[in-house]
């Protein structure tokens, strides 16, 4: 629809060069921000399941783990915080929690590649020690500082997951850590704009695009 009248515009102003650039710079700046607006919400990202942890110690070849990372998906309605959901165990502060790691969301639809990879696995949501599992989460697509309203809630795309080995221990196995890596399926960590409840069939609603910002795989190609 944008290329269509963007060759409307052409064809009306004709040579007024002047004219052209203004029109090329409205296109480029608002118009295409309205068709990347549209992408996302047209991806209907959806919380499918809401996810808590308890804190686990794990003997793990020789030694106690201390994790958070064991979550599984909760029917009540979760609390989103500052810098944590309530209720929700948090064992190293350095590289969980805090305000630009207060929520973390991973793609539904990653599932199943993962799924391949272990089928053996007694699989629930929450596996990748999400808060959130979201419908059509796209990494490719998600920008830094791209912002969304879903129940009472405001977040704030801030980061992508870096794995660290409570992942490998979720998985019985530190080839997992690898396979991450070499993946875009990163999921995603929000910084909580306004706090609020919210509950599984909760849409997320584009507040403010950043398409100039990197994307979230973009972030995490960069980082490996």
């Amino acid at each position: 629809m944008a290329n269509k009248l963007h060759e409307a515009i052409l064809h009306l102003i004709g040579k007024n060069f002047t004219v052209l650039a203004f029109c090329n710079i409205f296109y480029f700046l608002f118009v295409k921000t309205i068709d990347k607006m549209a992408y996302i919400n047209a991806l209907d990202m959806e919380i499918i399941a809401t996810c808590i942890g308890e804190q686990k110690e794990i003997l793990w070849k020789g030694k106690t783990i201390t994790t958070g990372i064991f979550k599984f998906p909760v029917k009540d309605i979760i609390f989103l915080g500052e810098e944590e959901v309530a209720g929700d165990a948090i064992c190293n502060r350095k590289y969980h929690g805090g305000v630009l790691q207060a929520v973390y969301g991973y793609s539904k639809e990653h599932y199943s590649y993962w799924k391949s990879l272990y089928p053996k696995l007694n699989w629930n949501y929450g596996m990748f020690g999400e808060n959130l599992t979201i419908s059509a989460l796209d990494e490719t697509k998600l920008h830094v500082a791209d912002t969304f309203s879903v129940g009472e809630a405001v977040l704030e795309v801030t980061k992508p997951r870096q794995p660290c080995m409570k992942l490998g221990v979720r998985f019985g196995t530190m080839k997992i850590v690898k396979q991450f890596l070499k993946e875009t399926y990163s999921g995603v960590y929000f910084r909580v704009v306004k706090t609020g409840y919210v509950n599984v069939g909760d849409v997320l609603q584009l507040v403010k695009t950043c398409s100039d910002n990197p994307t979230i795989a973009e972030v995490f190609s960069n980082k490996k």
